[in-house]
């Protein structure tokens, strides 16, 4: 993250950066600024107030997680997993480390797969005689984000932010057993200001983080921000407001990912990748005709920005423990799409 700061601080006024101080609830600064630099205008920005995930997830705060919901356990020997609350702050402390003198968002959490249970003293009460005092609760999945929202963008003239977040599955975990290496996934990339989609690439995200303390988790959390490339992030994220899809590719492009779920195994061997389903696909073409901010123009071209924000808006219905994991794939298929479409990569059979 040395290389993000040091970017911050020599092109906070270049086009790279437009770090606009931006005021929300409070006034937000940019790190390594005097107060005289800082040359603070409360500027109220409003933007949709959309989740970053939908599907069957519910917001909750994290009071709620510290005050209402019981720590599951590892059954062979009674010791606690990490909560969900902790990894949460565990990522709060960590940006904190990294970005000194900065505010950030509070976290925005988001919660599914409840898990019920009652106190011993409730054992024979019918369930609509039960007291609040006697319900316990757990949830079995929880994903969040963290904006930082003084560090900012603009891609194809979307306001982006910079944007860290994680992922807990239990039913990852075999709580059946002895305690043993807990499974996190953690990113840092950036979130769409217009659509509240988060962009992340593979580069700032990892996907099995297994650590069996909370010291261990803030160590491997620091090393991701501190090693992600913000940069090289935005630029290619910017590269692909350069290219764009013809309606007759775009209609090739969606045809071959339906096929592409269909292929026989040894087919699809041979084929990059793509996570996502006909449900999703169909999302993203319904989308290219109607979607208000990346829909197709007049001509029926879309470029392949607008195409990466369709498929990151199409997964906001994927199931937490599938979201991240498919935001990756996103940015991986355009910008092999991108590749295509300059002569050279491996997706051409999306486009062929």
């Amino acid at each position: 993250m040395e290389a993000l700061l040091t970017t911050i601080e020599q092109k906070k006024n270049q086009e790279t950066y437009k770090l606009t101080p931006v005021r929300h609830d409070s006034i937000y600064t940019i790190p390594g600024t005097t107060q005289s630099e800082r040359n603070i205008i409360p500027i109220v920005t409003q933007f949709p107030n959309k989740p970053f995930i939908e599907a069957n997830t519910t917001e909750i705060n994290l009071d709620h997680l510290k005050n209402n919901c019981v720590i599951p356990v590892f059954s062979k020997d009674n010791e606690r997993t990490i909560a969900h609350q902790e990894f949460i702050e565990i990522a709060q402390e960590s940006l904190s480390r990294v970005f000194l003198n900065t505010n950030f968002d509070k976290p925005e959490i988001r919660v599914s797969h409840q898990i019920k249970g009652r106190t011993p003293g409730a054992i024979h009460k019918n369930v609509n005689d039960l007291l609040e005092h006697e319900k316990t609760q757990y949830f079995e999945r929880m994903a969040f984000i963290i904006r930082v929202p003084g560090i900012v963008d603009t891609i194809n003239g979307n306001e982006i932010a910079l944007t860290i977040g994680g992922v807990r599955s239990y039913n990852l975990e075999n709580l059946y057993s002895k305690k043993t290496f807990e499974k996190f996934k953690f990113f840092i990339g950036f979130q769409n200001k217009v659509c509240c989609n988060l962009c992340v690439w593979s580069d700032g995200f990892v996907d099995d983080m297994k650590v069996d303390s909370y010291q261990e988790l803030q160590s491997k959390i620091l090393s991701v921000i501190k090693h992600y490339n913000a940069e090289k992030h935005l630029l290619g994220m910017k590269e692909l407001s350069q290219h764009s899809l013809t309606e007759n590719q775009f209609a090739q492009l969606i045809g071959r990912t339906k096929l592409y779920q269909h292929l026989p195994k040894n087919d699809k061997s041979v084929i990059p990748c793509l996570n996502f389903t006909d449900s999703h696909i169909n999302t993203i073409a319904k989308d290219y005709y109607e979607d208000a901010s990346f829909s197709r123009n007049q001509q029926g071209d879309i470029n392949l920005w607008d195409v990466y924000n369709l498929f990151t808006q199409a997964n906001k219905s994927s199931y937490i423990d599938t979201f991240l994991d498919r935001n990756v794939n996103a940015f991986d298929f355009t910008q092999g799409i991108q590749k295509t479409l300059i002569g050279n990569g491996d997706y051409h059979w999306f486009l062929s």
